[in-house]
Formats: structure tokens, C-alpha cells, sequence
């Protein structure tokens, strides 16, 4: 079952404060395609070092996102990497994908 990514953090986070929250989100917004094009560019480079240093930065968001199972699973594949094993490239893309569209719909 795939995990749905939520604003709960967020709402949280801001307390009601509606131009916090727009902020926030807006921010998110922006930051993630940016990360997740310089992670593909890194893993496609084989640059597997800063490949992890990226899949770290994006687990903030994932984890922002309520997004527990796919933390843990970041996680594990940033340790991986450091490694230079790819086993959960797949699943954790998979999880970019689910992130990149539930942003697209908010």
C-alpha cells in the first residue's frame, strides 16, 4: 500500500497561521523538483557520495510530509548509496514520483 503524502506537519507547524502555512508549502514547492533533478543528475554521473548528500536533504521533506514508511526507506537507500548499492533506487523513486504529484494537485 502506498503511503499518501499530507499536510498534518504543516498545519501543524503553523498553527493556523494561513500565510505561514502558504509559505511553507510554497517553499516545498520550489525546493523539491529542484533536489530531486540535482539527485537524478548526481546518481546519473554516478556521483553516489553526493547522490546520498541529496537523498538526505529531500528526507526532510518526505518526512514533512507525513510520510513515515517512506522516510525509513529513504533512509536505508541514502545509506546505501554511501555504498554505492542501489537496491531501493526503484522504490525510492517511486516515492519522488508520489511526492511530485501529490504537490502538483495542492
Amino acid at each position: 500500500m502506498k503511503e499518501t503524502p499530507n499536510l498534518n506537519y504543516i498545519q501543524k507547524l503553523s498553527g493556523g497561521d494561513k500565510s505561514f502555512h502558504d509559505k511553507l508549502l510554497g517553499i516545498i514547492k520550489m525546493e523539491f523538483p529542484q533536489e530531486v533533478e540535482v539527485y537524478q543528475m548526481n546518481l546519473r554521473l554516478k556521483k553516489f557520495e553526493l547522490a546520498a548528500d541529496n537523498v538526505h536533504k529531500l528526507k526532510h521533506k518526505i518526512s514533512i510530509l507525513g510520510l513515515e514508511e517512506s522516510y525509513q526507506i529513504a533512509e536505508d537507500y541514502e545509506n546505501g548509496l554511501r555504498e554505492q548499492e542501489l537496491v531501493l533506487e526503484q522504490e525510492f523513486g517511486n516515492i519522488l514520483l508520489n511526492i511530485s504529484e501529490f504537490l502538483n494537485t495542492i
